[in-house]
């Protein structure tokens, strides 16, 4: 047992936070995401949402203060969905980290890119749509 690790935050994924370094980027995937087509590393964190995550992850190391540091998907034109979930990461990334830089939208494609160049990829089970958010390690 350790102290001061958020539960849901598993041996596995633990391992894979501990070896990333600072400007190695995670991704936690909602639901809808091709999780294991983009990234050779998921870690599942089935039943749990990406705003547990997201406050997890960031109890255990900052975000980057020398880049942009936390990315969504853009919706794409056309697709009329509400991105409540946006405002919530950026409460949560807020109150976590003062090096958080606000949240940056990305193309769907270049989401992906990145992703694919991610350190790792978080399969949660969120619902929302939309709900992928890429952070960037800071240095601790």
């Amino acid at each position: 047992m350790l102290k001061n690790i958020p539960p849901l935050i598993g041996p596995e994924l633990l391992k894979t936070i501990a070896e990333m370094g600072h400007g190695d980027e995670i991704v936690i995937a909602d639901g809808n995401f091709p999780s294991a087509s983009m990234n050779r590393r998921v870690i599942h964190l089935d039943g749990h949402g990406g705003c547990s995550v997201l406050e997890a992850l960031l109890k255990l190391f900052p975000l980057d203060h020398m880049q942009d540091n936390a990315f969504v998907m853009a919706v794409n034109a056309g697709d009329n969905v509400e991105t409540p979930i946006w405002d919530q990461y950026d409460r949560i990334c807020r109150q976590e980290d003062p090096n958080y830089r606000g949240l940056k939208s990305l193309e769907r494609q270049e989401f992906y890119d990145r992703a694919q160049k991610a350190y790792a990829v978080i399969a949660t089970s969120e619902k929302a749509l939309y709900a992928n958010i890429l952070i960037r390690k800071g240095v601790i």
